[in-house]
């Protein structure tokens, strides 16, 4: 049988260090009963298995249903909206095998899982079909109940997730609040005690899921982000929102994107008013960044893979046409794409289990704050540049992995046909490219990474002596191209280099990433090696971009976009 958990993602995952963080998970090894683990070495071990469970299920139950998945959609009728009856069952099978509570607390029936492992998972999910995982994701939602509501919300609603009894929406959009969500108008109405929600939410995927987390004006007459707070609606308890239609969409077709409608629904606060936006909604965005950086890396790896095998089969001139040049050249930039985002997703992954970790220990009173703010702002800066990464990284891999089909790739008959579809939103929801560019860049400017290319410095390298030399030498480019950008003082410069400038430290620190992993196994080097002289080519290309801009327009860049506004 196919299984999804392959070599490649365990060699990865298994070189991650997660003892302190799954130390702290269980409670230092103290609790009791059948589910407790008892040691590192046991908890790495029950990892290995319910990865292995979850990659088969993915490889051979789920993977089979996409192309009916995708064929079908969900069927919308009278305010009411169905999954296609494979996505039922992709969903019944992975519920009863209990992965729908991932992350979430074993008392609520969850499996307790670091985010680093539960990523793995959401990329599998994510391989064997992407719209699944919008729904498999959206669990993720009940982790920001888990964190922020009030323990009478958390008994109610979470047992409910872990069955799988109920799925979720973040409900965050409207018609005139898409990525500037300070305009949320939707009014969340308070009387006699009792919380009432009033409006449209649109663009929101299974939003009509029974549990929907809902981003509402609470504060009268409020202006901006201050006035925003997050409110729990159930569906099964009240039944004045109605789902006005379901979108027509280019690809994922299998999850359905949602117009709401609350008339009067009757909901709860969660947390502090005003607190929606500013914490519980970050919170909740980041989570979901992580999840979609795993979705495009598992369409890439489906793509890749597609791409593999077309060329091996497809016979061209006496030959199949993986033997051409121009063909394994793309194969092997998708390969060394997919490996290296998957070196940062999972260290992303990490960061935020550590944030995570030194939350807990500081609500227990224990005294981190030094460390807590070093891994939210690590977590804040990595989350970000992981899904301008692997978002824009899996477009590029679905793009090419058509393009070596040639015309069967257009063809619906192939796989590659719906992967290119899919991986499309992947760079446009939960924050499009261009905003991803705009949470990292402060942390490039400001040298976020100065602790990790400190270590890189120390590090033993041998063998790759003057790969690492190489490195080292990316970082300094980078932050002496850094340094001539903030010299100018001109911020309307600064956010138009900013993409090449968050694309390099990307590259810089991908490579970084990778140095070790070569150093210590030969069998990657061959790959790390291509990856370097891509590196080196792509940095010197976007320094002298940025210099050139600088040279060229100076502090007149702003009259670039004169030609585009219309009079």
């Amino acid at each position: 049988m196919d299984n999804f958990y392959n070599d490649n993602r365990r060699f990865y995952l298994n070189h991650i260090d997660l003892e302190e963080i799954v130390s702290d998970l269980e409670n230092g090894y103290h609790d009791h009963g059948a589910e407790a683990l008892h040691s590192y070495e046991e908890a790495r071990e029950w990892f290995e298995m319910t990865l292995k469970n979850a990659g088969e299920i993915c490889a051979n139950f789920v993977a089979p249903r996409a192309a009916a998945v995708d064929e079908q959609g969900p069927n919308y009728r009278d305010g009411l909206v169905s999954w296609a009856p494979e996505t039922q069952e992709n969903m019944k099978v992975l519920s009863d095998a209990g992965y729908l509570g991932g992350t979430l607390p074993r008392k609520y029936g969850g499996l307790n899982l670091p985010v680093t492992v539960n990523t793995v998972i959401v990329e599998m999910v994510s391989q064997a079909d992407a719209s699944l995982m919008n729904l498999f994701g959206l669990q993720d939602i009940a982790v920001t109940v888990n964190k922020f509501g009030n323990e009478e919300q958390k008994d109610r609603v979470l047992p409910k997730f872990c069955k799988g009894e109920v799925s979720g929406s973040m409900a965050l959009t409207e018609p005139d609040a898409g990525s500037d969500l300070q305009s949320v108008a939707l009014r969340a109405i308070e009387k006699d005690g009792e919380w009432y929600l009033d409006g449209v939410k649109r663009f929101i995927t299974n939003g009509s899921g029974e549990v929907s987390l809902v981003l509402a004006r609470s504060e009268e007459g409020s202006k901006g982000g201050r006035g925003l707070s997050m409110f729990l609606y159930e569906r099964y308890r009240d039944n004045n929102m109605f789902v006005r239609r379901i979108e027509n969409k280019h690809g994922i077709h299998g999850s359905p994107t949602c117009e709401m409608q609350f008339n009067m629904a009757k909901a709860e606060l969660v947390g502090k008013r005003k607190f929606g936006l500013i914490k519980y909604v970050m919170s909740l965005m980041n989570g979901a960044r992580l999840a979609v950086s795993a979705q495009a890396l598992g369409i890439a790896q489906a793509a890749f893979e597609e791409a593999v095998k077309y060329a091996n089969e497809r016979e061209q001139f006496g030959q199949a046409i993986v033997h051409f040049p121009a063909v394994y050249q793309m194969l092997k930039k998708m390969q060394a794409e997919i490996e290296t985002t998957r070196l940062l997703l999972y260290r992303t992954a990490r960061f935020v289990d550590i944030e995570d970790m030194y939350e807990r220990q500081s609500h227990r009173g224990g005294d981190v704050k030094t460390e807590q703010k070093y891994a939210n702002a690590m977590a804040g800066f990595l989350t970000p540049l992981s899904k301008f990464t692997a978002t824009e990284m899996a477009n590029k891999v679905a793009y090419d992995a058509v393009q070596i089909h040639g015309g069967c790739g257009y063809m619906k008959d192939f796989p590659v046909e719906r992967l290119a579809r899919d991986a499309r939103i992947t760079n446009i929801y939960e924050g499009t490219t261009q905003l991803q560019v705009v949470a990292a860049i402060g942390g490039v400017i400001n040298n976020i990474l100065e602790k990790e290319w400190q270590e890189l410095e120390e590090l033993k390298i041998l063998e790759l002596r003057t790969d690492k030399d190489r490195i080292l030498g990316f970082v300094r480019q980078l932050q002496e191209i850094v340094a001539i950008v903030t010299a100018l003082r001109n911020k309307d410069f600064q956010d138009y280099v900013a993409n090449f400038l968050v694309e390099i430290a990307s590259i810089a620190y991908r490579c970084a990433l990778f140095l070790p992993v070569a150093e210590e196994f030969p069998e990657k080097r061959a790959l790390f090696r291509f990856f370097m002289n891509e590196a080196v080519t792509r940095i010197d290309y976007l320094v002298s971009v940025i210099q050139s801009l600088k040279d060229s327009y100076g502090e007149s860049i702003v009259a670039l976009k004169e030609n585009f506004i219309k009079k």
